[in-house]
């Protein structure tokens, strides 16, 4: 049987997403060489507060990638302003034919809003129930769900979910000197898996967090136990994701107090949003705090990472290009979960 030839490969990036799309275009022309580009397009916003995108070049059966960050605020816009931005990207390459449509989030938007709890909705499967809807989407990429049962979300599309570790891990293979003397822990029993796999292939001791939520008032967490060994010890803590900060602060200054070394915050997405960039600085100046790395799953500007001495930025473009490439050529990306 003759195998069905792959549909040339083609990236879009709406304008939020695009300064993460050219990391992953440089990538790509490494593997494909100068055939493969950004697609030349437009993004109109009007007075109305409406979006329009506008494709000025022809993706008639091609294998198009779009890239968008949703929780790029950097310009002002909201993360609805974001989606709204992307569906009219996709809906705009289904018009024109593209032979298939993939999103590329590094981040997805509304991950926490995972489960009910009470009388509210479950945005994270209203985005995938939204993404794919009657002939649009065929495939989502994403990396570090904060929840990977959202991938039951999708009953059409297929989804990928990256793992950041597989970029973290390597970079923490090289800054850790003594593995006896280092200790990884989550913020929370949530983050107890991801904790697990770190310390394993590192070969490092674990400890736990506990957390009591307060479910009342948003970002809030009342009460904040640690379960293990620190003192003395180089603690790196891992979270998928930091938002304003504030349950990673309290960890931080919870285990400094507890006698540990040094405390190193890991995450692979660092949104920084509200007060995050304040609460840092303040735990870095007071000690409490050595380094926090992350990711650039979502946009940092320039005046950010020269003013921030406290973190590092780990690019994930490369390995989102080797997903991209391999899911181009129908090949299997198992190995990108080692």
């Amino acid at each position: 049987m003759t195998p069905t030839p792959k549909a040339p490969l083609s990236i879009l990036a709406c304008a939020s997403g695009l300064s993460f799309a050219k990391r992953i275009e440089k990538e790509l022309k490494k593997k494909h060489g100068e055939e493969v580009h950004l697609i030349d397009s437009e993004e109109m916003h009007f007075a109305s507060t409406e979006v329009k995108t506008v494709i000025n070049e022809s993706i008639r059966g091609k294998d198009v990638f779009i890239i968008q960050d949703c929780e790029n605020h950097s310009e002002g816009k909201s993360t609805d302003e974001n989606l709204r931005a992307l569906y009219t990207m996709v809906d705009a390459c289904r018009r024109c034919d593209a032979e298939r449509i993939t999103t590329v989030l590094p981040s997805y938007p509304y991950a926490r809003q995972d489960k009910q709890s009470g009388r509210e909705g479950i945005t994270a499967a209203r985005i995938a129930y939204e993404l794919e809807g009657d002939g649009s989407v065929d495939h989502v990429i994403t990396v570090d769900l904060h929840n990977s049962a959202i991938q039951g979300f999708f009953r059409r599309a297929k989804i990928d979910n990256l793992m950041g570790g597989y970029v973290l891990i390597p970079v923490l293979k090289k800054m850790i000197e003594d593995k006896g003397n280092t200790v990884i822990m989550p913020t929370d029993l949530g983050g107890a898996k991801r904790a697990n796999h770190y310390a394993q292939t590192l070969k490092t001791d674990i400890a736990f967090t506990y957390k009591a939520r307060n479910y009342c008032k948003a970002n809030t967490v009342d009460k904040m136990s640690i379960l293990g060994d620190v003192s003395g010890k180089d603690v790196y803590i891992v979270d998928d994701m930091i938002c304003t900060g504030g349950t990673l602060v309290k960890a931080l200054e919870q285990t400094k107090e507890m006698g540990a070394k040094k405390v190193i915050a890991v995450c692979t997405h660092a949104l920084f949003n509200g007060p995050a960039a304040e609460r840092f600085q303040e735990a870095y100046e007071k000690g409490y705090l050595d380094l926090v790395i992350g990711t650039d799953s979502t946009y940092h500007s320039k005046e950010f990472m020269k003013s921030a001495k406290w973190f590092k930025e780990v690019s994930i473009a490369s390995y989102f290009a080797e997903a991209i490439s391999r899911v181009n050529q129908r090949k299997s990306i198992t190995g990108l979960f080692d």
